[in-house]
């Protein structure tokens, strides 16, 4: 098994980001992936919604605060976007380069991850079988990132580097974990 811990950074801009630390880790044993997020400080400043009943795939779950992460083959400029939001609501895209012919992916009808949501912390958990988009063989590369919505509306940008001029979580140059 080939676990690491990873910690996000905001992207640097005029606002200050909220006084949150996110952290967690990442696993890859044989195909199956586990990734787990942790938000700690001060959440009744986060747009967060309550968890769904029905929980589905929806689109453009990065317009709140969700939890991304980006798988790439390495050596391959295809790639893949996961969005899991805090309410139970989930999205997969494969992409085929830098932000080209992305489309759902069809390979997940659902995405098993659960959601603790406590007065000073957040946990999310996922455990996701990747063998049916790459085999255990290929070595893969990740970027783990987080989209954050405080309740004035206003959005900052969490991922493990900034390789950028702007936040932009598709840079491959930020797919920094290898696993």
């Amino acid at each position: 098994m080939n676990e690491q811990t990873f910690s996000l950074q905001p992207f640097p801009c005029n606002e200050s980001p909220p006084n949150l630390k996110i952290s967690g880790n990442i696993a890859r044993n044989g195909n199956k992936l586990a990734i787990r997020y942790m938000v700690e400080g001060d959440l009744k400043e986060i747009a967060i919604f309550p968890l769904s009943n029905t929980p589905s795939r929806k689109h453009e779950l990065w317009k709140e605060t969700c939890f991304e992460f980006f798988i790439g083959i390495k050596d391959s400029a295809q790639y893949w976007e996961f969005n899991l939001s805090p309410a139970g609501h989930w999205n997969a895209y494969y992409l085929d380069g830098y932000r080209q012919g992305m489309q759902e992916e069809t390979a997940f009808e659902k995405l098993p991850f659960s959601v603790q949501n406590e007065a000073d912390g957040l946990t999310l958990l996922l455990d996701v079988d990747l063998g049916k988009i790459i085999s255990v063989e290929q070595a893969i590369e990740v970027g783990i990132t987080t989209v954050v919505k405080d309740r004035g509306g206003e959005v900052t940008y969490w991922a493990l580097t900034h390789k950028g001029a702007e936040a932009d979580f598709h840079l491959r140059d930020s797919f920094i974990i290898q696993l």
